[in-house]
């Protein structure tokens, strides 16, 4: 994707600057005339005052503190309260540029300060509503874009016959485009100039898609959607350059929204994405407490960037692999090039990723060792993996290769330790038993899991492991018999294998089963039990998601055991297997059998235009706050908001909306929380995310900018210190 300067970018709509000036000049003469009693208490490390326009004190704005002091450039956001007041703490001492952001304004002046002073901010009212438009949400830009109406599908268009519209905005959402960047912020609703002259806009988004080393792979996405794809993205951007805007307008933090502090940091290098973060163990969040983040770099790199929040500082550890003449975890079998296709607008023919551990998802453990999903070596599997083995699991599913691994680092020793397992990894998550089982995703037609006491006893990684194929209970009996294939009919005498590949995966903290997301539309939830000898006893349940539901990406479970899960439709859906009325085996046992146990909560924010009431938002990954870490409540189910440009949690009967307004165009793929110190209030615990673009280029900033790192916080009030 690429982008460019707009002129309001540069803060010039050169038509207007009269009159930006002239309300810079009375905003001024108003803050002159603010009542003075007006003030806010600060302690030597905070930064506090006023925020004032021409039409008074400005609610619910932004408030940022910026600064490259320190090792690392440093941000921390507050939101004004009722009165337009506001309080920066906990800053590090360094000179900071601080000004104020807020829906209705351009960017006000920025005034360098230090922690302990008073600063009284102008905010600037926007000249226009374009102007204004400017810092309006990735999401109000995005649902501009035209959906094929119902009519245009069944093969009567351009679009391929099989396909239906809920496929269509499944492929344009978070299973699709946006489930690797954000698509409505600056850089991807502009063209970039540099990319070339075209004679149409849909050869420059013809061209745009070509650009680096995951190209193959966006004009594969937008291929099979037919040529109707390019023709709707082009239409988009020339409306927008035309001067369409956005067909509804954000409304300011509002309520609880306004004691949020979002600090950030950079890390890692301008070159190279992050998938994810880690902080600590989400059955034991005081882990790590205080301690250092561990980021996952996916396709981009071999170096896990750490950062110490503390310090304010970042380093790397170089990940090794077993083998050193594997080879790079890029071409084919991943989404990921050797090469860039054609030349990037920013980077040119520079091969930018070059990776072998491919370290997509990582976890801590009670101890504070790192776990991650990551290679170790080559795709083809040892014999012991394979049909001859001894071991349970290959004698009943054996595998010939797989592309990620599992690896074990201690960061205080530097120890870094290979697992080399049969099944493929993804995302990994900690069950609740006694051998601290880590389940893993990414097997494909199976589930894998390691015994990590067992390996710690033993480092014989065959025997701390094994896997299973999902087979359903269909002969209703209780227990796993010989199984049709999934290209067969359900027969009631025997049991039936589905190919229901694990995306998330999530242990159930109340009856040790294991649950487990397949991505698509509609997408499902699967339950695995593991039974008293796993695999031989393991038996599954899947439950499809029904309309108004579909297209599952990421989720988790509460610790009542329901699951909860971000959806390509707009909503965050969850599925209470308590609710179920029906027989959850049996011949009609595969899929459908539980519609009731679905319930659905639509996203903030507008949606496309045509196609009923929905939200653009295409979130790709849901976390449950099981231990109440931010302060909203325990079990509260947490979304990456990624065209809302931070994360959505929904609590109390409502969406709350963890806003990042500068850069413009955050975007997360995971996130955990963490409590630091149980006995600091809400300066002790907070939820970590990092920006996982995978152009971290595309944010506000645009080239040079590097990943970050984000700690949110919810304060009692928006003065609390």
């Amino acid at each position: 994707m690429t982008t460019r300067r707009s002129p309001l970018h540069s803060f010039a709509l050169r038509g207007t600057g009269i009159a930006v000036f002239l309300s810079l000049v009375l905003a001024l003469a108003y803050a002159q005339r603010a009542d003075q009693s007006v003030t806010v208490a600060v302690d030597n490390d905070d930064i506090g005052g006023v925020v004032t326009s021409s039409n008074g004190p400005e609610a619910g704005v932004w408030v940022i503190a910026e600064t490259r002091d320190l090792p690392v450039r440093y941000i921390k956001i507050v939101v004004t309260d009722d009165r337009g007041r506001y309080l920066v703490p906990d800053l590090p001492k360094a000179t900071y540029s601080v000004w104020a952001r807020g829906y209705g304004l351009v960017d006000g002046p920025k005034v360098m300060a230090a922690p302990g002073r008073q600063v009284n901010l102008t905010a600037t009212l926007a000249p226009d509503e374009a102007a204004a438009a400017h810092y309006y949400p990735a999401i109000y830009w995005y649902s501009m874009l035209k959906i094929p109406a119902a009519d245009q599908f069944g093969g009567k268009g351009p679009i391929p016959a099989k396909m239906k519209q809920t496929d269509w905005l499944n492929d344009m959402k978070n299973n699709g485009c946006i489930g690797c960047h954000q698509l409505g912020q600056l850089s991807t609703r502009t063209i970039e100039p540099s990319l070339g002259k075209f004679a149409s806009s849909e050869q420059a988004w013809t061209r745009r898609v070509q650009s680096g080393q995951a190209a193959q792979f966006m004009i594969g996405q937008l291929s099979g959607m037919g040529s109707l794809s390019i023709k709707n993205l082009a239409d988009w951007t020339d409306r927008i350059a035309k001067g369409e805007l956005p067909h509804t307008k954000p409304q300011r933090p509002q309520g609880v929204e306004r004691n949020i502090v979002v600090t950030m940091w950079d890390w890692m290098d301008e070159k190279h994405y992050l998938h994810d973060l880690i902080s600590s163990d989400k059955r034991n969040p005081t882990v790590n407490g205080y301690g250092p983040l561990f980021g996952s770099p996916e396709y981009s790199s071999d170096f896990i960037p750490i950062l110490d929040p503390v310090k304010n500082t970042a380093t790397s550890f170089h990940a090794p692999v077993r083998d050193a003449d594997m080879p790079l975890s890029l071409g084919p079998g991943h989404v990921a090039a050797l090469k860039p296709l054609m030349p990037s607008p920013y980077w040119g023919d520079e091969v930018l990723w070059d990776n072998k551990i491919n370290n997509h998802n990582s976890m801590i453990g009670k101890d504070g060792r790192l776990w991650l999903a990551a290679a170790v070596r080559g795709p083809g599997n040892p014999d012991f993996c394979k049909a001859g083995s001894d071991l349970p699991s290959a004698k009943l599913f054996p595998l010939e290769r797989n592309l990620r691994e599992i690896a074990v680092f201690n960061p205080k020793t530097k120890d870094y330790q290979f697992i080399d397992t049969c099944f493929g990894t993804h995302h990994l998550q900690f069950g609740f038993d006694a051998n601290d089982t880590l389940w893993t995703s990414g097997g494909g037609p199976v589930v894998g899991w390691l015994n990590t006491k067992m390996w710690d006893a033993t480092h014989d990684a065959a025997k701390s492991q094994g896997w299973t194929a999902l087979i359903l209970d269909t002969n209703g009996n209780g227990k796993r018999d010989d199984y049709v294939e999934p290209n067969q009919p359900v027969d009631p005498t025997k049991d039936k294998r589905v190919v229901a590949g694990f995306y998330a995966v999530m242990p159930s903290p109340i009856d040790g089963s294991v649950w487990g997301e397949v991505r698509g539309n509609p997408g499902a939830v699967v339950r695995v039990v593991p039974g008293p000898h796993p695999p031989e006893t393991t038996l599954a349940e899947i439950y499809n998601v029904p309309l108004p539901g579909f297209g599952v990406r990421g989720g988790d479970i509460d610790k009542k055991g329901v699951v909860w899960v971000s959806l390509a439709s707009g909503h965050l859906g969850s599925f209470d297997r308590s609710k179920c009325k029906g027989p959850l085996n049996g011949p009609k046992a595969t899929g459908d059998q539980c519609p009731e146990g679905w319930s659905f909560y639509k996203y903030p924010g507008p949606g496309f235009e045509g196609i009923g009431d929905n939200s653009a938002e295409s979130s790709y990954y849901t976390w449950v706050d099981q231990h109440n870490i931010f302060g909203l409540g325990e079990d509260v189910p947490m979304s990456t908001g990624n065209l809302n440009d931070g994360l959505i949690a929904y609590a109390n009967g409502r969406m709350v909306v963890l806003r990042v307004p500068y850069p413009l165009g955050f975007y997360a793929k995971g996130f955990d929380g963490r409590i630091d110190d149980p006995k600091a209030g809400w300066k002790g615990r907070g939820l970590w995310a990092a920006n996982g673009d995978r152009a971290p280029w595309l944010i506000e900033g645009g080239k040079g900018s590097k990943p970050l790192a984000a700690h949110f916080q919810l304060r009692p009030d928006p003065l609390a210190k």
